[in-house]
């Protein structure tokens, strides 16, 4: 593996997936060519472990794709320096440093501060997590915060837990604000947008409850203005919000349709003019155009794989730094499909990269350097 190392150039362009494998988790590194292919490099395990095709819950289909339900499992820091991963099987975080040569190198592995963590972010020095929780909490749900320090370390902060609007909303989503003042986590089973204020010493305020405008919020995504994008998987749809200092929620655009069935996760592209949303079990991305104001309208629609091939399943979703390539995740395979972006949105199909010689179920997170 190690001899590849010398065709990289110093902070290589990588996509990073992660098999959410119940024997052993493992980050899978694609190396990210000038065109956006990508070839395959190696993979890492996490010391920790995922949960296969198990689902968190009994709340969505136990279908073998998407079992962690949610957007963010894998996550980049803004500055590209470190990876973090949920070990959703053995209620962990890994936090591992990104090389020079784009190889991820484990650092830390630490409790979640809960049961069956889904999702992770991380801004500045801080990172929080999401965990469902398990039958044998009754799916208590919450936040844990740790700080992370320069050489991706893990401390967990005092006091630092939460619990969400509910006793057991199924959190789908943490994201921090793109200020990091604030927390957002979308819930999937109680339908609210709960909102957390972060305070100067890393923990955060009780929640401020918003009502999802429709049912199954699941992936979100802010904006540079502050509007907030959120997919709505019951509704098959997606919805825009504009937020206020207090974190309340105000509507812009509500649940706008796509025709298509589960839209699960959301990303802009970098101009903010258009936001890609995959469709899951019906294989389809569909593009929106995003007004200047935040209004949602469809524009267009396509498959994750080749026509007349077999339905990825697209899932977790992403868009290179340059702006240039669209990446998806494909549930029932383990593929990574590959587009580039036009200048009106538009998606042109590039590659199905694969990583193993058979369809691998289970996998979940993207994230691109």
């Amino acid at each position: 593996m190690h001899t590849m190392n010398k065709y990289f150039r110093a902070n290589t362009s990588m996509v990073y997936i992660m098999t959410n494998n119940e024997v052993m988790n493992q980050i899978i590194a694609f190396y990210r060519g000038m065109n956006g292919m990508l070839t395959f490099v190696g993979s890492y395990p996490t010391n920790g472990k995922g949960t296969g095709t198990k689902e968190v819950s009994t709340a969505t289909a136990n279908d073998g794709v998407d079992p962690l339900s949610s957007q963010g499992s894998l996550t980049l820091s803004r500055d590209g320096r470190f990876l973090l991963a949920v070990n959703t099987g053995s209620n962990s975080i890994s936090s591992f440093i990104i090389t020079d040569s784009g190889i991820p190198v484990l650092v830390d592995v630490k409790p979640s501060g809960g049961a069956q963590p889904n999702t992770v972010d991380v801004f500045g020095n801080l990172v929080y997590v999401a965990n469902v929780g398990n039958a044998e909490n009754n799916f208590s749900s919450n936040i844990t915060g740790f700080h992370i320090n320069n050489n991706g370390h893990l401390t967990p902060i005092p006091g630092s837990s939460r619990s969400l609007s509910t006793f057991n909303a199924q959190p789908a989503q943490v994201l921090f604000t793109r200020d990091g003042s604030k927390i957002l986590v979308t819930e999937l089973t109680s339908n609210h947008l709960s909102v957390f204020h972060v305070n100067q010493n890393g923990t955060i305020t009780e929640p401020i409850v918003n009502n999802s405008y429709g049912q199954g919020p699941f992936g979100a995504y802010f904006l540079s203005t502050g509007i907030l994008l959120v997919t709505e998987e019951s509704s098959n749809a997606l919805s825009s919000y504009s937020m206020s200092d207090d974190g309340i929620l105000h509507v812009i655009s509500g649940s706008v349709p796509n025709g298509y069935k589960t839209a699960c996760w959301v990303v802009s592209t970098r101009d903010e003019h258009f936001a890609y949303v995959t469709n899951t079990l019906s294989g389809v991305i569909s593009t929106y155009r995003i007004g200047p104001n935040g209004a949602l309208s469809v524009v267009r629609h396509i498959t994750s794989t080749p026509p007349g091939t077999a339905s990825g399943m697209p899932i977790d979703v992403g868009v290179s730094k340059d702006g240039r390539q669209f990446y998806t995740l494909n549930g029932k395979q383990g593929t990574v499909s590959v587009f580039t972006i036009q200048g009106d949105g538009s998606l042109i199909r590039l590659q199905v990269a694969a990583w193993a010689n058979f369809p691998y179920l289970g996998s979940q997170g993207l994230a691109i350097l």
